[in-house]
């Protein structure tokens, strides 16, 4: 289930949307409305390029830029391949799922708006294609220059689109996506970024002038894509056209220069994508940046690096320089100048990172003039600290023949000889999609490999920490030839805006989920009567019978709970090193994919091994994968950030929200797969996680489930959220299966040492969290004692199940009645002291907290979703199958 309630309504949303909003543009930057398209002016031509400031060597000799072949993909339909076109983005997006799996999508760039006619004089054409375009206006995604040539006719970018094309790498083929949901206005000239399965747009320009300053969204986390508008508060960067835009550390989204529709501009505009509610910051960096400039590119090297080259001034000079973009660990933003003498000035050209290398192409000089063959492709090689071009390293700017004097030369370099290109990486490939060359607009899809990337990263700080691995498959472009991909290292803290995904009625994969259409989507609360659940509860009920009599016997007797005498053993720290009785051996291991003995795991390598949505599968060894010592750091770490949490957490939206799992690792994985998954290259970027208890007992992978939530916990703090629920209590699931799953996959020893250490870490989780203000999530239930929130938050942890009274007892184990017609209080079938609370109780705790909503779990309702208190109080359950005997359904 996921929720983004509103500030302004009753409802529960899942996105905002704002109307468009456009900007118009004086009338000497006119449009010319009536056949829609845009209109640059030629620039002057520019002065010589200035010289870089500093230049270093690097510890790895450099090699040359690759060269660039035509890619003959497959286009089955027209409406299929984009088609030509200029002042379009290209995307690399991950890969979703594992290869070899069900539902497993390969590498894809994604293409995006664009304009796909030209207009205009043959005499001008050439001159407008090849970068034309000026300084200060709006009417075009160049704009009219502030100082146009004397006698320029122009030419007409037309046709401005908002469509989306897919290239698959891996299949060598090209489709034309139809995204759900409102899509951006027809623009170009826009930027576009990647954060794991999502491309965020924003700003532009089209046949209504300067596009709004809107954060879209394109999420292709499931198979139908979608389009979410992002709404962020506050003062932000503005409409605007020719900027850049990327995501640094996997957190802060920069947005930098461009053209306004009045003027260059320098600023630079961060966006926190680990604080919610998403705002925009003007950062004033230190050091010596870039001037006010325009048609520049900024791609992020992996290590959070952020690097800007070329562009055009306000006096519609083009630039050589890079400047580096950097956050220190105090807070502070510091610019730098780039190392390395660059071959040529440019703008409107590509650049993209592959490991340390900067790949460059193409670009317009103005004056009718593009960047000479022989610069134009370029990388900076930032491990090595200089710049190369195909042949060599660069130490002077380039002389030589432009593309106005006369064409030709070496085929390979001609190719890139184009302006108003969009270029992207897979791997150590880089792509290169149509743009502008001698007033033709094309259509072809170009690739290079740079080889020398895997080894130049190893060299480089960017990949300190990140290690080589192995695209799955291989690229049909290349046929026999597989290719490299380096992972993206995962920032803590990392989230990024989007809207949530839910499932809805007519099978769309996003929906509104308010207290209306709850009762709609909701099955009604089943006529079930208090014998469907005492099957599943009977034993619970003596269970819990039996833990209270016996607490409150210790209590009595003034008794200190010890461990059991048999178990003393095992309660010493992992700290003092003692070893685990069972002796793991090698070929278990192995068949295990366990790691070498004596190699204690980072949290990232438990998600790494555990976040597995579509490969998963049940070991074949039963023996765990971790020992005490590594589950023991586990807890310590996750415990950390539990006791600095509060009973109640307040929680951003949108959130998605899961009922009990009970060890159904596999069912989590499910729930992953299908609804997008806690990882940069699912939806953690854009979408909390909130868990309501019950993470062991009775499935057959208590030990996955709960080691894997806090993990990601420890990688996600303050985006995945856990809450307690009645069997994180030692007196419970030492009855229901935890404990003697420990022991069993664990050994006697080390096995009821990590039971006892996980239950104290249990003792600590926050109690139930608030969204928005406006819904409260909980395990159990309000029952009988309840009537404010501020109750749980006086609740002090650690707390033990025994040591809550009455409180405690109904959050994590009262039910609502059977349906809504029964008020009041009743005795629950879980067991004595225990009721269940009709609609009324939820009505006015509603009414007393100012709340519009209660979201619990503890009940296995049969469809997995379950309404109550005429959608007040809504019930999810995320285990299927529940004890082998409920062919239920589950829910998130």
């Amino acid at each position: 289930m996921e929720i983004d309630p509103t500030s302004s309504s009753s409802t529960i949303t899942t996105a905002t949307t704002n109307s468009d909003q456009s900007l118009q543009l004086p009338d000497s930057e006119h449009l010319d409305s009536s056949s829609s398209t845009l209109q640059p002016v030629l620039p002057p031509e520019s002065p010589a390029s200035p010289t870089p400031v500093i230049a270093v060597s690097g510890g790895i000799g450099p090699r040359p830029a690759p060269t660039y072949t035509v890619v003959k993909s497959v286009i089955e339909k027209k409406e299929d391949g984009p088609g030509c076109r200029c002042g379009h983005t290209l995307t690399a997006v991950s890969p979703v799922g594992e290869e070899g799996t069900p539902g497993y999508i390969g590498p894809r760039l994604i293409l995006f708006g664009g304009a796909t006619a030209l207009e205009g004089n043959s005499s001008s054409s050439a001159a407008a294609a090849s970068g034309g375009g000026s300084s200060s206006g709006a009417s075009s995604p160049t704009g009219p220059p502030s100082s146009p040539v004397a006698g320029s006719a122009g030419i007409r970018l037309a046709g401005a689109t908002a469509d989306v094309h897919c290239y698959d790498v891996l299949s060598n083929k090209w489709s034309r996506l139809l995204p759900l949901g409102e899509q951006p206005s027809p623009r170009a000239a826009h930027v576009a970024t990647a954060v794991g399965t999502m491309v965020v747009i924003q700003g532009g320009i089209g046949p209504a002038g300067l596009s709004a300053e809107d954060l879209h969204v394109l999420d292709l986390t499931q198979q139908r894509p979608r389009w979410h508008r992002v709404v962020v508060q506050g003062p932000g960067p503005g409409p605007r056209y020719g900027h850049v835009m990327a995501l640094v550390g996997q957190r802060f989204l920069l947005a930098i220069g461009g053209n306004d529709g009045k003027r260059p501009l320098a600023d630079v505009w961060a966006l926190d994508t680990a604080a919610k509610p998403y705002e925009w910051r003007k950062l004033e960096p230190e050091g010596d940046g870039p001037p006010p400039c325009m048609y520049a590119t900024a791609s992020a090297r992996s290590d959070g690096l952020l690097l800007l080259s070329g562009g055009r001034d306000a006096n519609s000079v083009p630039l050589s320089s890079a400047y580096g973009l950097a956050k220190h660990r105090d807070g502070r933003w510091e610019w730098a100048i780039a190392p390395g003498v660059s071959p040529s000035p440019r703008y409107q050209h590509a650049a993209v990172f592959v490991s340390a290398r900067l790949h460059v192409s193409g670009g317009a000089l103005g004056g009718g003039r593009m960047v000479e063959d022989s610069s134009s492709i370029a990388v900076l090689d930032t491990a090595a600290g200089v710049w190369c071009d195909t042949k060599s390293v660069v130490t002077t700017p380039r002389t030589g023949r432009y593309s106005a004097d006369a064409a030709g030369g070496d085929a390979a370099v001609e190719l890139t000889r184009r302006c108003r290109h969009a270029a992207a990486s897979i791997g150590d490939l880089v792509f290169i999609y149509g743009g502008l060359r001698g007033g033709i607009l094309l259509d072809d899809l170009l690739v290079a490999e740079d080889l020398a990337a895997a080894e130049t990263a190893t060299h480089a700080a960017v990949t300190s920490d990140v290690q080589l691995g192995r695209l799955p498959g291989r690229y049909a472009i290349f046929e026999e030839r597989t290719r490299e991909l380096i992972p993206e290292p995962v920032a803590d803290g990392s989230v990024v805006l989007g809207s949530p995904v839910a499932r809805s009625m007519n099978g769309d994969i996003y929906t509104d989920i308010n207290t209306g259409n709850a009762m709609l989507q909701g099955p009604g609360r089943h006529s079930k009567g208090v014998e469907s659940l005492v099957e599943a509860s009977a034993a619970e009920a003596e269970a819990i019978s039996a833990a209270l009599a016996a607490a409150k016997a210790r209590q009595v007797n003034g008794e200190v709970d010890q461990l059991p005498e048999r178990d003393r053993g095992a309660e010493a720290s992992p700290s003092g090193k003692q070893t685990s009785t069972m002796t793991k051996m090698p070929d278990l291991a192995t068949s295990n994919n366990m790691p070498p003995p004596g190699v204690r795991l980072h949290h990232r390598a438990v998600i790494a091994h555990l976040l597995k949505p579509r490969g998963w599968k049940p070991p074949v060894c039963r023996q765990f994968f971790l020992d005490c010592n590594e589950i023991a750091d586990l807890c310590d770490s996750a415990e950390r950030i539990f006791a600095s949490e509060p009973s109640v957490l307040q929680i951003k939206a949108p959130v998605k929200i899961f009922g009990d799992l009970h060890g159904q690792f596999g069912d989590l994985m499910r729930l992953f797969d299908e609804y997008g998954s806690p990882s940069t290259a699912g939806d953690i970027s854009y979408i909390d996680y909130l868990f309501l208890g019950d993470y062991v007992d009775r499935g057959q992978h208590s030990l996955e489930t709960i080691v894997l939530l806090l993990a990601l916990k420890v990688e996600y703090p303050h985006n995945v959220h856990l809450i307690r629920g009645n069997h994180e209590a030692a007196d419970i699931n030492a009855l229901f299966g935890f404990r003697i799953e420990c022991i069993e996959r664990m050994g006697e020893r080390d096995g009821i040492w990590a039971w006892h250490r996980i239950n104290r870490l249990f003792n600590w989780l926050p109690l139930a969290a608030v969204i928005e203000k406006k819904i409260i999530c909980m395990h159990g239930g309000i029952g009988r004692s309840i009537n404010h929130v501020e109750q749980i938050e006086s609740l002090q942890r650690p707390i033990a199940m025994e040591a809550g009274s009455v409180v405690l007892m109904d959050l994590l184990w009262s039910d609502p009645t059977e349906n809504d017609s029964v008020e009041g209080l009743r005795p629950n079938a879980r067991g004595p002291g225990l009721v269940t609370f009709g609609p009324d109780r939820v009505m006015e705790f509603c009414n007393n907290n100012d709340l519009q909503l209660i979201v619990r779990a503890h009940e296995c309702v049969m469809d997995g979703f379950e309404r109550f208190a005429q959608g007040h109080l809504i019930t999810l359950f995320s285990a299927t199958n529940y004890c082998g005997k409920f062919m239920s359904m589950i829910c998130v």
